[in-house]
This record gives C-alpha cells, sequence and structure tokens, in this order.
C-alpha cells in the first residue's frame, strides 16, 4: 500500500476548520477568524523537506528570516536589504502610529510603505530609529535579559552545548514566551509591539538524530503556517548538522490554528490540488557551530510546487489599548 503524503496532515486541518472551526472576533481588529485548539503534525526529515507544495512557499524569506532569528537580530534593515519583507509591517504600522501622533515639522506627508522600506535601506540612523523590533525572537533565543545588569543568555547555545555534555538532556528547551514584555503582563513602555506566535521549542536527541519540537500558541494556517514549519524544519537541520547528527522529526503542536475569514477562498482552492514530492536541503559547506551558519551554505534541491495562493496579510495582536479599545500603535 502507498504511504500517504505527509502535506495531507496539513491538509487534513485546513478542512477540520473549515468545517468545524469556532468562529471568533479578534479584539481590537475586529477580524473574524475560525479556530480549533490543540491539534499536532509531524514530519519524518529522512524523507524529505516538508516544504508545501499545494502552493509555493516564499523559501527566500525562510532561510533568511531564519538567518535572521539564528544570528540574534532585531532589526529589519537586514531583511529590506535581501529585499525580504515579511516583517515590515510592524515597524511600519510603528511608525503610522507616532507619525500621526507627532506630525514631525517640516514634514506634511508621512513615508508610504515602500518610502519607509527604501529608507531602511539607504539609511543606517533612521534603521536604527524605526527599523527596531526589540525583544522579537532572535533577541530572545540569542540575548534573553536578565535582571542582572548587562547580563543575556544565549538560550540557542546553551543548548547545543547542553546536548553535547549531557546527550540524554530533557531540559533542552528555548523560550520567546517572556511575561515581563507581553502584552497586558507588561508596562506600556515595556510592553512588546508584535504577537510572539511561535513561542517555545525543544530539541531531543535520539540515538544518532536531532528532532525538534515547536509549540505554536497562535497559528495563521493559511499564511503563516506552511512557513513556520519549513522554517523550523530547516532548524531542525541546521542544528543536527552542528551537532553531527541526522535530522529526526520536526513535531509541530498548536495552541489556537486557524483560518482568518478572508482566506477561506484560497484554502478552498488549495484543498482542491494534489501534494507533490517534497525537495530536499542540501548543505554546501560544512559548519560547525551557530555562528558558522550562513543562508548561502543552504540550497533548496527539486522544489516544483503549485503555483502561489495570494493573500493578504493580517497584522492581529500585539499590544491593546483598552481605552481605545483598539490595537495600540
Amino acid at each position: 500500500m502507498a504511504v500517504r503524503h505527509s502535506e495531507y496532515q496539513y491538509l487534513d486541518l485546513l478542512d477540520e476548520i473549515l468545517k468545524k472551526g469556532e468562529r471568533k472576533v479578534d479584539r481590537g481588529t475586529n477580524v473574524v477568524l475560525y479556530s480549533l485548539f490543540g491539534r499536532q503534525t509531524r514530519y519524518d526529515l529522512s524523507k524529505g523537506f516538508p516544504m508545501l507544495t499545494t502552493k509555493k512557499v516564499y523559501w527566500k524569506g525562510v532561510l533568511e528570516e531564519l538567518y535572521w532569528f539564528m544570528s540574534g537580530q532585531t532589526n529589519i534593515k537586514y531583511l529590506v536589504e535581501k529585499n525580504v519583507n515579511i516583517w515590515t509591517d510592524y515597524p511600519y504600522k510603528i511608525y503610522e502610529g507616532k507619525f500621526e501622533r507627532q506630525k514631525p515639522k517640516g514634514k506634511s506627508q508621512k513615508l508610504t510603505k515602500e518610502e519607509f522600506i527604501e529608507k531602511i535601506k539607504s539609511s543606517d540612523s533612521f534603521a536604527k530609529k524605526w527599523g527596531e523590533l526589540p525583544r522579537i525572537y532572535g533577541e530572545m533565543w540569542r540575548k534573553w535579559p536578565t535582571r542582572s545588569k548587562g547580563r543575556t543568555i544565549d538560550q540557542l547555545k546553551w543548548v547545543m552545548q547542553e546536548m553535547k555534555d549531557d546527550p540524554d538532556a530533557k531540559n533542552l528547551i528555548v523560550n520567546s514566551w517572556n511575561p515581563e514584555y507581553l502584552y497586558t503582563m507588561a508596562t506600556n513602555e515595556d510592553a512588546s509591539r508584535f504577537p510572539i506566535c511561535h513561542n517555545m521549542y525543544q530539541v531531543s536527541r535520539r540515538g544518532n538524530k536531532l528532532s525538534l519540537q515547536l509549540y505554536q500558541r497562535s497559528a495563521d494556517i493559511f499564511l503563516g503556517v506552511p512557513f513556520n514549519i519549513a522554517s523550523y524544519a530547516l532548524l531542525t537541520m541546521v542544528l543536527a548538522k552542528i551537532a553531527g547528527l541526522e535530522p529526526g522529526e520536526f513535531i509541530h503542536t498548536f495552541g489556537d490554528v486557524h483560518i482568518y475569514e478572508n482566506h477561506i477562498e484560497q484554502v478552498k482552492e488549495q484543498l482542491k490540488r494534489k501534494p507533490k514530492k517534497f525537495p530536499t536541503i542540501k548543505f554546501t559547506k560544512n559548519f560547525k557551530s551557530i555562528d558558522d551558519f550562513r543562508p548561502e551554505y543552504v540550497e533548496l534541491v527539486g522544489y516544483d510546487p503549485h503555483p502561489m495562493l495570494k493573500a493578504e496579510l493580517t497584522v492581529a495582536g500585539g499590544l491593546y489599548d483598552k481605552k481605545t479599545g483598539k490595537m495600540a500603535k
């Protein structure tokens, strides 16, 4: 009997949300979504790289964003210089809000999003002022802030060293969820202005294989999850390479997994498509540490997806302003 393609796990979840998802309204944006709670998918990385094939996934964005996280960066300048604009909406939203409140002298018109991106590219001072996203994944992974003055914790490097020291360790966890900075738990000055969605992952060595499980507390399954699958599967393979192990499984555990109402027609179209063979990953150069890794050392081989399905990104979540009943800018 033929083995069922792993991509059907994702497609089955899409279908289940369409049929059984609970209708909810996102606070602050009033966006309608359909939601389930508590699901899981698993991908055996020895059988191919799980880059979904029923629609084209943005590979360059996956690769460059993962490097951005792994290198501990928090400014979008690196990404926009690579023409990757997947994180631009959040700092631009902050810029818009401050411009509207302050109306800077000598500037009668705020920058368009395209002008904002070009200014980030061309001006280091502008990028420093407007391109910074503190307390984003890269900082939490590599420079977790502590109460001790000047001290940070490199969680990712610690995980790799701990696994080397104790191959059977059960505490190899990288956490991005810091209550000190999150929404209503933080002071307004310290609050994160963007949602931490994929908030924790755990690494485990089993024999000569390294596996990784992600817990994602909130998941936009149509736009975000295909990207997240590829990103964390690649992270699993990179960490396995550094550790001198074979990649095992990528396990994707969801809290709230949902379809936004304005994505439903695209989801229905995707469900009509049959999965194709997964691509593979080839490392073109050896690297032995996190800091040695570079995006140019990774090659995606044999990716032949169905055409892209375009949909609007929903910028939801983040700091909620109780006075206005809207998301804060």
